[in-house]
Parts: structure tokens; C-alpha cells; sequence
């Protein structure tokens, strides 16, 4: 990220995954697994169908008390709807998105996998870099969820403000279709 750079062009329907590094932290067997170094979009193209939903930023209000929460209480209701992994992005350091998801006591269970964008290379590929610096919050990813499908996007939802498209509700909702 650069303060005075463009930001990147946003995905859109039918798109390819790109590319970028990123940290992966996930539960097993009640401890936290980490990956580093992983090209994200290799993982997400891997998959027959995958959901990704994004935050501004772990902790921060919104993000910790609707929009994971919502995705943790309706992460078995997405695998029944035939996903394979849900993933939640942030522009953080893979130590912040570990101690996130350990703050959750039902998190562990959701298999929900924590993606550590600490660098925004994803984020900015997928051109969902925000600048929040008037704020002094930095450079971040925006508030979305999308569904990828056998490495392309097969919906992205966006929130420009607070939460309402991006929500688990509404990504159950278009998978259910």
C-alpha cells in the first residue's frame, strides 16, 4: 500500500481469482494452525465453491459483533448449501487474526478459516483496497463477500457503509437460489 497511489480496479462477476500472499490461521483440533506465505488465489481456485468475506478490520465494532458472528452461526447452513470453505479476510497481521478468532468461544467450531492479508497483496489484487487514513485507520480491505466458484466470482456483495449485503444472511441467501 502506498498513500498516494490509485486504488485498484474491484473484481467483478465472472472474473478470475488473481494471485496475492497472504497468512492463513485456522483451528484444528482446538489449536490454531498458521501458514504462511500462501498465494490465496491458488487456494481459492483450488476449490469447487468457496466464500470469502472481508472486514475492515478485526476488533473493530461492526466486524466483531455482527458480521463474523453471523458468518460463524451460519457457516454448517453454507456447507450444506455445498461450500467447501469459508474464509474471512482482513488487512492485518496473522498474530491479530489468531488472537480474533480466539476470542470467539463458538469460532473453533465454524471452520472458518482467518486470512491474514498483512500486506494487502490479495486485497489490492482483487482491488478492494480502501484508504481510511482521514480516519487513522490506514490502508484496509473493503466490507464484501463474494462466492467463488471453480476460480471465478461468481457474486460479490459490497458494503460501502455498515452491513447489510454482505452479511452471512445474505451470501446464505444467494447460495440457497
Amino acid at each position: 500500500f502506498h498513500p498516494n497511489r490509485k486504488m485498484s480496479k474491484p473484481i467483478e462477476v465472472n472474473d478470475a481469482c488473481p494471485n496475492g500472499v497472504v497468512d492463513i490461521v485456522e483451528p484444528v483440533n482446538g489449536e490454531y494452525s498458521i501458514r504462511a506465505g500462501q498465494q490465496f488465489g491458488e487456494i481459492l481456485n483450488a476449490h469447487k465453491k468457496a466464500v470469502i468475506f472481508a472486514v475492515p478490520g478485526a476488533f473493530t465494532p461492526t466486524c466483531s459483533e455482527k458480521h463474523l458472528p453471523g458468518f460463524i452461526e451460519r457457516a454448517h447452513a453454507m456447507r450444506s448449501a455445498g461450500v467447501e470453505d469459508i474464509y474471512c479476510l482482513a488487512v492485518n497481521d496473522l498474530f491479530v487474526m489468531k488472537a480474533w478468532g480466539k476470542s470467539y468461544p463458538t469460532f473453533a467450531e465454524s471452520g472458518i478459516k482467518l486470512v491474514a492479508d498483512g500486506n494487502g497483496d490479495f486485497t489490492r489484487a482483487i482491488g478492494m483496497d480502501l484508504d481510511l487514513t482521514a480516519h487513522r485507520l490506514g490502508l484496509r480491505g473493503k466490507r464484501f463477500a463474494a462466492i467463488i466458484e471453480n476460480g471465478k466470482f461468481t457474486a460479490i456483495e459490497v458494503d460501502d457503509s455498515g452491513l447489510d449485503k454482505s452479511s452471512a444472511e445474505s451470501i446464505l441467501a444467494i447460495l440457497r437460489k
